[in-house]
């Protein structure tokens, strides 16, 4: 499974998506080290929170959304 984690300091969302999703080593990505906040709104325009996760190529959204993407879509215990 492909994931990136859109991520910044002290975000406790951050730190609950990266632990959440560690055994698929995620790339990760912070805010004001390797992208700004221009880029972060250019790539999630619609983004009101931190952080934004794509897996496999697919926006799924913040910490939550990652909640409700993982219920529905199990990912293949193999990964």
């Amino acid at each position: 499974m492909n994931v990136e984690i859109y991520s910044k300091t002290n975000c406790g969302y951050c730190d609950r998506a990266k632990i959440r999703l560690q055994k698929y080593n995620p790339k990760i990505h912070m805010l004001d080290k390797d992208y700004t906040r221009e880029d972060f709104f250019a790539k999630f325009p619609n983004a009101k929170t931190f952080p934004q996760i794509i897996i496999n190529d697919e926006h799924v959204g913040g910490h939550h959304e990652l909640e409700k993407w993982l219920a529905f879509n199990a990912p293949d215990k193999n990964f």
